[in-house]
């Protein structure tokens, strides 16, 4: 019964929020999505991403060993998917990328804040920023078909993550008053992201909801069998290895929605993934924190 209630307290407050998006735009409100987005993810996700890690108390070690662990982690993971979609004829340009870099931003860094606290937030933020990295290299780069790398040296959330990563590594820290004003920016991106997807999901029109639904299965059971097998192969503390499993395991973002439209790749398909994998991951998420916390 414990058990329930602590899970039900990590996932409640998750969806609840994403379910106030979800309503705000059927009851008809007005929702700018495009400005909303961009200042998340231009000002919001990187004072957050920066405070997080330069006030983290994580030992380097410990440190280099997730960073290490997510990137070996999501090489895998790539590599599993590509052999998936090699295997039953689907497009790499559609399918690779969303089902490689999951909901690691809107979902997953709450979930770590909610289930593992603070300390779960700062390892949240070293594997996002992970699959951030290579979501905007690789992933833009396979969407494309080719480029991305201008766009990875000119997104905020990786220079955040640089920066905050030397201040972390140096021991250094901004003013008070700094600290506190890019605390409070960075405070709004949890509760703005998670309404921001209620928002865009309430917004999608799925697509091919049989090949979803077996789509998103797959892709949570490669990414978490993966994502266990690195974590015990590097070792992990409990709560990094918590964090990774995680993370990993989240749904399709809506972002790949956004990149399949940009780069004209079926934008539909990967619409029903969005929707089908984030109503899954209910369940699905809900079950491995059971487990994992």
């Amino acid at each position: 019964m414990n058990l329930t209630l602590t899970v039900l307290n990590v996932v409640a407050p998750v969806f609840l929020l994403a379910a106030v998006g979800f309503t705000w735009v059927k009851l008809g409100f007005e929702y700018r999505l495009e400005f909303v987005t961009r200042l998340s993810m231009t000002l919001a996700v990187p004072c957050l991403i920066f405070v997080a890690l330069m006030q983290a108390e994580i030992d380097p070690a410990a440190l280099s060993a997730l960073s290490l662990a997510s990137l070996v982690a999501y090489v895998g993971v790539t590599a599993a998917i590509a052999v998936l979609i090699k295997l039953t004829g689907l497009d790499q340009r559609t399918y690779l990328a969303p089902l490689s870099y999951g909901n690691t931003g809107n979902l997953g860094l709450p979930l770590a804040l909610f289930a593992f606290g603070d300390l779960g937030l700062s390892y949240a933020v070293v594997v996002f920023a992970v699959m951030a990295i290579l979501s905007f290299s690789f992933g833009i780069w396979v969407v494309s078909g080719g480029g991305g790398l201008g766009k990875l040296v000119r997104e905020p959330m990786v220079a955040a993550t640089l920066l905050g990563a030397l201040f972390l590594w140096q021991g250094w820290e901004t003013p008070l008053f700094l600290t506190n004003a890019l605390d409070l920016i960075g405070q709004m991106a949890i509760p703005i992201m998670l309404i921001t997807l209620g928002v865009a999901i309430a917004r999608l029109t799925p697509s091919r909801v049989g090949r979803a639904v077996w789509l998103s299965a797959a892709k949570f059971v490669i990414c978490t069998g993966i994502a266990w097998g690195t974590g015990l192969w590097f070792g992990l503390d409990p709560v990094a290895f918590g964090v990774l499993v995680v993370q990993l395991a989240t749904p399709v973002a809506v972002t790949s929605y956004l990149l399949a439209e940009k780069y004209e790749a079926d934008a539909d398909a990967v619409a029903g993934l969005v929707v089908v994998s984030t109503l899954m991951s209910v369940a699905l998420l809900s079950l491995l924190l059971a487990i994992v916390i």
